[in-house]
């Protein structure tokens, strides 16, 4: 469709041109994941609520571990479409010539939602138990247990518009995202300075 303004400027507004390809992303590092527990976000309601803080539960290794890993609605590990989205668009900073805002708008990774809302990707791997010494904000040293998946794989369901990007484009963006990873301890993490874990390319096709 073609517009005139009142400069006589004409304006071409093109239709979009929705495609969506199948893709597999291998991991390169070891992913991971770091859901927030009921338990977490019930204590952290309470506390911006004024309620009274209760003595401090006994730590439970393997209800903190399974309580780290994002499930399908069949119990899948899986982990969130809108983490990998955030790695392709924020690898844009690499390339002047795609904005980050204009690849928030040309791309989408799609997710299956399960019961609690979640956007999900299914996570190709077993998960183990991982535990990790790190220190609090304020500065008191403490135990993580988490999950990780090594080896690991995702198959993603990308939709773009050609008519701004190409597929080939899409694909270097996965591509050069993967570098920053997904999950916790990724080079993108912003408060990670050595980070390497959740690092992944595209599978050649």
């Amino acid at each position: 469709m073609a517009t005139k303004n009142s400069s006589s400027t004409t304006v071409e507004i093109t239709g979009i041109n929705l495609q969506t390809m199948n893709l597999r992303v291998i991991g390169d590092t070891p992913l991971i994941t770091h859901r927030w527990s009921e338990k977490a976000k019930r204590m952290m309601l309470d506390k911006q609520m004024g309620k009274a803080v209760g003595k401090k539960e006994v730590k439970d290794p393997e209800a903190d571990y399974e309580s780290s890993i994002y499930r399908m609605e069949d119990g899948s590990p899986a982990f969130p479409a809108t983490g990998f989205k955030a790695a392709t668009v924020g690898a844009c900073r690499q390339y002047k010539s795609m904005p980050m805002t204009t690849a928030k708008l040309v791309i989408f990774i799609h997710g299956e939602i399960n019961a609690q809302g979640e956007s999900l990707v299914k996570i190709n791997g077993a998960p183990k138990m991982r535990e990790d010494m790190v220190r609090l904000e304020t500065g008191v040293a403490d135990i993580r247990y988490r999950a990780q998946f090594w080896p690991w794989s995702a198959d993603l369901r990308v939709t773009f518009n050609a008519n701004v990007i190409s597929a080939e484009q899409v694909i270097n963006l996965l591509n050069a995202g993967g570098m920053g990873g997904i999950g916790e301890w990724r080079p993108s993490a912003p408060k990670s300075s050595t980070g390497d874990f959740g690092r992944y390319h595209v599978e050649a096709g």
